[in-house]
């Protein structure tokens, strides 16, 4: 693993991943859940992959997902990274070796149990009762950093180029993820705001370390 990972998430276009490729990022996320505005077509996806592949992590975004469909769909687009955000058990998270558990977290930890999970890291995002993510929201921070003696925490929910120092100075995270928060519109991202985002997120990693 990477000593800090900057995800761009909700990539639907080739000019998008090679923004977020140019800006410096670690890892791009195609969102294959069908109900989500930033959705991908697997073929797509897999199209664009081809063109980037060993130059940036590639994540996958599934809720609820079918298991030999997110296996088929890995496999296809030779994904680096199944990441998880629904209510995924950990007998099924378990069985990816590369797994990413998402879990959206309201005003405590308390129902998350990260111990039941061998995921390669854990993210947080903000609970939103309609959304799976990609709301733009916010929740406490200081959670997240409570969360790290748990495994490797990437956090997410309300993310700018901002206010992404600040998060990482607080929580002091392995990763961070973004998605509205670098868009003009949803699927559709603006790339200055990536390269302030992902160079602000650099800076603060490399403090860190």
């Amino acid at each position: 693993m990477t000593p800090f990972f900057i995800k761009i998430c909700g990539i639907t276009n080739y000019d998008d991943a090679v923004s977020v490729i140019d800006a410096g990022a670690t890892a791009i996320g195609f969102n294959f859940f069908r109900q989500s505005k930033r959705y991908i077509n697997p073929i797509a996806a897999k199209e664009i992959a081809e063109k980037i592949r060993g130059k940036i992590s590639i994540v996958g975004i599934f809720v609820n997902e079918d298991l030999q469909l997110v296996k088929s769909i890995g496999a296809s687009v030779k994904l680096t990274y199944c990441q998880f955000h629904g209510n995924e058990e950990p007998e099924y998270v378990n069985k990816f070796p590369n797994a990413i558990k998402s879990f959206r977290v309201n005003d405590s930890l308390k129902d998350v149990y990260f111990d039941d999970y061998k995921a390669a890291a854990f993210l947080l995002d903000a609970y939103d009762e309609k959304e799976m993510g990609g709301t733009g929201k916010q929740f406490n921070w200081l959670l997240a950093r409570e969360a790290n003696e748990f495994g490797k925490i990437i956090l997410a929910g309300g993310l700018n180029q901002e206010n992404v120092s600040n998060a990482i100075e607080i929580v002091q995270p392995w990763g961070v993820d973004v998605s509205s928060g670098v868009e003009r519109e949803p699927g559709k991202k603006d790339k200055s705001k990536i390269q302030l985002f992902v160079q602000n997120a650099r800076n603060s990693f490399e403090q860190l370390n």
